[in-house]
């Protein structure tokens, strides 16, 4: 291994690209026409209800030919064009019923919800409107019941302290 691996890829997709061109230039260009004829197709602008596509299906057969095919056959039966109900995003969320009336999001478009949160991170805006008037002192009022209960005491009754360490008591019976 001498080379890197982008080295050996990039030679690789050269290797593959060259083999492309050298199988267009043996074949010649062939008209629409020309591949239907030689794969014994109808055209697919004349399919109708019913026509089988399956000759359309071959690998062999060019791709803008197929997808002519299947519009074709899309526009004659459109329930093959209708979604099944398996996608997840397949409702129909523009339902009136579903709908909450006046529903307001903070969400913009384009502009997400970046407005609404640097409104609400903003520090709130003071109004000094008598700024030069200093603010009147209001009286301070002390509350009579406030003052009884803290001088009440209450005796507490102080339990033992709980021992630390576990401590085993066995009782002996004497033997006479």
């Amino acid at each position: 291994m001498t080379q890197d691996f982008w080295s050996r890829r990039k030679a690789k997709v050269a290797a593959e690209t060259e083999a492309e061109t050298e199988v267009a230039v043996a074949e010649p260009e062939m008209t629409d026409a020309e591949v239907l004829a030689a794969f014994d197709l109808p055209d697919p602008d004349t399919l109708i209800a019913g026509d089988d596509i399956k000759g359309f299906m071959a690998k062999a057969v060019p791709d803008h030919l197929r997808r002519r095919a299947l519009r074709r056959l899309w526009r004659l039966n459109p329930v093959l064009a209708n979604v099944d109900g398996l996608v997840d995003y397949g409702e129909d969320f523009t339902d009136s019923a579903k709908v909450v009336e006046h529903m307001q999001t903070a969400y913009q478009v384009g502009k997400g919800m970046l407005t609404h949160l640097e409104k609400l991170a903003a520090p709130p805006e003071v109004v000094a409107e008598d700024a030069d008037e200093e603010p009147e002192e209001a009286p301070v009022q002390i509350d009579a019941t406030v003052t009884a209960y803290a001088e009440i005491e209450t005796e507490l009754d102080e339990a033992p302290a709980p021992r630390r360490r576990m401590r085993f008591e066995y009782q002996q019976e004497v033997a006479s």
